[in-house]
């Protein structure tokens, strides 16, 4: 868990999906899937997130990379196709359609990033948004 501002996010989350990869090629586990970043708050310069990657078997944690697991349970979702962004659109298009539905979002949101800009630079960034209800 980690607490950056926006503007320092690229840098951290860099930073963080570089420990987690040299870890599990350490310990010779499968390659991870998936990237994602679980937001506790939205406060732009002061946001609390875990950082992390979806794996295919439970792995054993070392200093500040641990397992951890997304609880079951009902989800309003959206795909974002377009850069990071613009993302605050989704996420306005979602908080719109959890009201209409008369719904409450939980005390968390999450996005996990479907493919990587740097390795597709031709494909637009594709983000899922999950916003768990209550």
């Amino acid at each position: 868990r980690k607490t950056t501002s926006i503007q320092n996010m690229p840098s951290l989350l860099g930073a963080c999906y570089g420990e987690i990869i040299e870890y599990v090629g350490e310990i010779r586990a499968k390659e991870p899937i998936e990237s994602f970043v679980i937001y506790y708050n939205m406060d732009m310069s002061n946001l609390e997130i875990d950082v992390g990657f979806t794996v295919s078997e439970r792995l054993p944690g070392r200093g500040q990379v641990k397992m951890s697991s997304i609880p079951a349970g009902k989800y309003a979702v959206a795909l974002h196709e377009g850069p990071y962004d613009t993302l605050t659109d989704t996420y306005n298009e979602l908080t719109s359609f959890v009201k209409e539905n008369d719904n409450e979002v939980g005390d968390w949101v999450y996005e996990v990033y479907l493919n990587n800009p740097m390795d597709n630079p031709d494909e637009p960034p594709r983000t899922m948004i999950y916003f768990p209800l209550k």
